[in-house]
């Protein structure tokens, strides 16, 4: 009882112990122009038969039926719509949550299958990608002649005491070999029952580790190569560097600059956005921590997906990559880059005759790329056709609005599958916005 009642005082209390009938359905708990409605169906609309083909329980044979794919893929695209990325949170939504339940309908699910699901779904996502844009670019209301792309790096799930050196992989690497040797040796001469499974356990986690570490030395044998790839035919002395590492957590992740200042474990998302219709229409992830050479792969990626390349690529500043711009001036593709600002001088200093011929000199060996490139951001109307490129900020801010601030899966390609998920959900968001008839 609360405090501060008083004696003789009357209010209506709560009764849970009183048995009672109650009729009613799911249907009837959600109203009619309920989001989730939408997101089922548009679901029920889309071609799922590259998961209904592997389903092998058919009318007449026994076995239990699996959980229908429109049922998982509703369940995540709504549950990344209202910011849910977790698995487990899901599934105790499933249980509590009216519009969850609704989408399940008393099929029961667990977060196994949802993670699993998650991943699956991956190729399936990209596939819808290219065919529902390419749909809305023949009905014209998205177009692909001109692109705006940039990165956005997410942290990834790999913590950075995870990383270590090529010289401390190989030591930890050979350990983890002679520990599987030594645990199979044991194995096979161990003809207890009880002691064997113990001991194929401990061989299965064994040579799962060494797996990690082999990825992981691979990895830092890759940066090592990658840093000696781009310090080629530069003509001086690359800068002292810290050896390369790699992490035994996420092999395939790459320490980055944030947005913060800091340099944490993360992955590149790469979004392809039509600056008009505000549609993602093209999206690929990458490990490296530049964007200077992500130019063309996102031209051929549009090529790829459209049949076509576009005409002009409205890019930021770290996009200015020489090469690519040449690059993109052979495929007759426009690139729309800040031009870098030259240093400024301190007030009253002399003027550097051999920084200046050396800038020269760097000049005359531009290609025809560049040197139009230069020309064409120095034209007031081409500035403000870059500016365009704002525009197309706000997938980036929709997919961090709704959870994508730390990845909580590792590997380039489970990677990739969460982040179609979040495109999926921006562009149901959009399709809905610009042809309200499919509502």
């Amino acid at each position: 009882m609360a405090l501060g009642r008083r004696a003789g005082l009357r209010v209506s209390r709560p009764v849970r112990n009183q048995m009672a009938w109650e009729t009613g359905c799911l249907d009837d708990l959600i109203a009619a122009d309920h989001r989730v409605r939408q997101v089922w169906a548009w679901v029920e609309s889309l071609d799922l038969s590259v998961f209904y083909d592997v389903i092998a329980a058919v009318e007449g044979r026994a076995g239990r039926p699996p959980i229908d794919p429109a049922i998982l893929m509703t369940l995540w695209l709504y549950a990344t719509l209202e910011g849910v990325g977790s698995a487990r949170l899901l599934e105790r939504l499933c249980q509590s949550d009216t519009a969850y339940r609704w989408i399940c309908g008393g099929v029961g699910v667990n977060h196994h299958s949802l993670s699993d699901f998650r991943v699956a779904a991956g190729p399936m996502l990209d596939d819808l990608l290219t065919r529902s844009m390419a749909a809305l670019v023949a009905a014209k209301i998205v177009g692909i002649d001109c692109l705006a792309v940039d990165g956005v790096r997410v942290r990834a799930s790999a913590g950075a005491s995870s990383f270590r050196s090529k010289d401390r992989l190989v030591e930890l690497e050979d350990a983890a070999r002679r520990k599987v040797a030594k645990l199979r040796e044991e194995l096979q001469s161990d003809p207890g029952a009880g002691t064997r499974r113990a001991q194929e356990r401990a061989a299965r986690e064994a040579e799962a580790r060494l797996a990690r570490l082999e990825a992981a030395r691979q990895a830092a044998e890759a940066i090592e190569e990658a840093r000696r790839r781009g310090t080629e035919g530069r003509g001086r002395k690359p800068k002292k560097a810290k050896a390369p590492r790699g992490s035994t957590t996420d092999a395939q992740a790459r320490i980055m600059s944030m947005a913060d200042g800091g340099y944490r474990p993360a992955y590149n998302l790469q979004f392809k956005t039509d600056p008009k219709s505000g549609c993602v229409v093209g999206f690929d992830v990458t490990n490296k921590a530049s964007d200077r050479s992500q130019l063309m792969d996102a031209v051929d990626e549009i090529g790829r997906r459209h049949g076509v390349k576009p005409s002009s690529m409205l890019a930021d500043g770290g996009y200015d990559g020489k090469e690519q711009i040449e690059k993109a001036y052979e495929a007759g593709v426009e690139a729309f880059v800040p031009v870098p600002p030259v240093k400024e001088k301190l007030a009253g200093a002399e003027p550097d005759p051999k920084a200046q011929a050396r800038a020269a000199r760097d000049r005359a060996k531009e290609g025809p790329g560049v040197q139009a490139w230069r020309e064409r951001m120095a034209q007031q109307e081409n500035i403000d056709l870059y500016r365009k490129r704002f525009a197309c900020e706000r997938p980036h801010a929709d997919v961090r609005n709704r959870g994508l601030q730390k990845l909580m899966v590792r590997g380039m390609e489970r990677v990739r599958a969460v982040g179609l998920w979040y495109v999926t959900a921006y562009n149901f968001l959009q399709i809905q916005r610009l042809t309200p008839q499919a509502a």
